[in-house]
């Protein structure tokens, strides 16, 4: 079982933060890891998507149910199909005076050991690097935040 949490302020609004991560078939653009995403279903309350991801010698695809809730600025992924023995991911983007304060959670096992190891091992650095990629793009997409204010941890 891997799991991480994490509270960060960023300073875009939760709206824009909530596009960013909604849009699903923008991921191979900016994100590391992602090869392709596919949308297999999109209506108004989510999709279902298949993404690739590949590291070092690995190469997987999955499918996950994304449960959009725009009214709420939340974004809950599931598990359909994959690697995985399960994946649990969540998002919420909630206003703060800076800008927006990003909730995000991830839990997942990989079905094969030899991936979990090699995960586990490197998955904070990964971890990391995934949210930098999110906060680079909504600084791509909405303009550079004042310099003034830095992104930051916020404790939980």
């Amino acid at each position: 079982m891997t799991v991480h949490s994490e509270r960060r302020v960023i300073r875009h609004s939760p709206q824009e933060l909530y596009n960013l991560v909604a849009d699903v078939r923008s991921y191979p653009q900016f994100l590391p890891w992602c090869m392709a995403a596919r949308i297999r279903h999109e209506d108004r309350d989510g999709l279902a998507a298949d993404l690739i991801i590949g590291f070092q010698m690995f190469r997987e695809r999955f499918t996950s149910y994304v449960d959009l809730n725009p009214e709420q600025l939340e974004i809950d992924v599931k598990y359909a199909e994959g690697p995985f023995k399960y994946l649990t991911n969540k998002w919420r983007f909630l206003p703060h005076p800076e800008g927006c304060e990003i909730d995000f959670y991830v839990d997942f096992e990989f079905n094969n050991r030899l991936l979990q190891s090699v995960i586990e091992r490197l998955f904070t650095e990964a971890v990391r690097r995934m949210v930098k990629a999110f906060e680079d793009r909504a600084n791509d997409l909405y303009g550079e935040p004042d310099a003034a204010f830095s992104t930051r941890l916020v404790s939980s």
